[in-house]
């Protein structure tokens, strides 16, 4: 299994693809760290978890679609057409599916970790900042149930119709244009500019509500069902 789980990564990883998703997530990121971000938000600190939580919540957008980008390489009809090939071979083909997520997985880490690593050396150059692990819960409750519901999402879309992944890559624009309520405000941003204003003092700590952790938890079993329903169903649809 390793050796597949290998060779999926250099599918996904080493291709233009990823390359050029990679640069343009760069170039994107230090647009929002130097015109946004270097203000602070909601009168925080630029290194504080809200600011740097709103600039997660910019760089979303490019996260999840190079995580549904990654799921075209196995819902395209050419990849349908490979798994009479996958049936002929000893391996089980939960394997094979447990594989391929691994990999989709990896590459959405990537994206994400070099996002972080971005905005570390941004802190670290324009003010001398290392606390970095103070935005470490920032990241985990916005990015982790948000791209892990992609992957699942995206593959329930993908097994329906190929191009329905496509059509699924404009949900996080079309919720960053919409007035969400304050329980998904992590899904556009909002959470981080409006609700520091509402614990009335200077640079507050970092908390999350109940209210917004409970769709977030959702969102993250969610996509874990649609994982291993992704398992289940591969050997007739992948």
């Amino acid at each position: 299994m390793g050796k597949i789980f290998r060779y999926e990564c250099r599918r996904l990883l080493w291709n233009k693809f990823f390359i050029g998703l990679a640069v343009v997530l760069l170039l994107y990121g230090a647009l929002v760290l130097h015109s946004v971000t270097i203000l602070g938000v909601s009168h925080t600190a630029p290194f504080s978890p809200w600011s740097f939580g709103d600039y997660l919540s910019r760089m979303m957008l490019l996260l999840w679609l190079g995580m549904l980008f990654f799921l075209t390489f196995y819902t395209s009809p050419q990849a349908r057409r490979a798994a009479i090939l996958m049936d002929a071979t000893p391996m089980p083909p939960k394997q094979y599916a447990l594989a391929r997520c691994a990999a989709a997985l990896t590459g959405g880490a990537l994206l994400t970790l070099l996002c972080m690593v971005e905005a570390a050396v941004f802190y670290g150059r324009m003010f001398h900042w290392y606390s970095w692990g103070s935005l470490l819960l920032p990241a985990l409750v916005t990015l982790l149930p948000a791209l892990v519901f992609a992957l699942g999402s995206g593959w329930l879309a993908g097994q329906i119709r190929p191009w329905l992944v496509y059509v699924w890559m404009a949900v996080p624009f079309l919720l960053a244009a919409l007035p969400l309520p304050e329980a998904l405000g992590l899904w556009n941003g909002s959470f981080f500019t409006a609700y520091p204003l509402t614990l009335e003092t200077l640079d507050p700590a970092f908390t999350v509500p109940e209210v917004v952790l409970l769709p977030q938890g959702i969102a993250l079993a969610a996509g874990i069902v649609l994982l291993t329903a992704w398992q289940n169903r591969y050997p007739a649809a992948a």
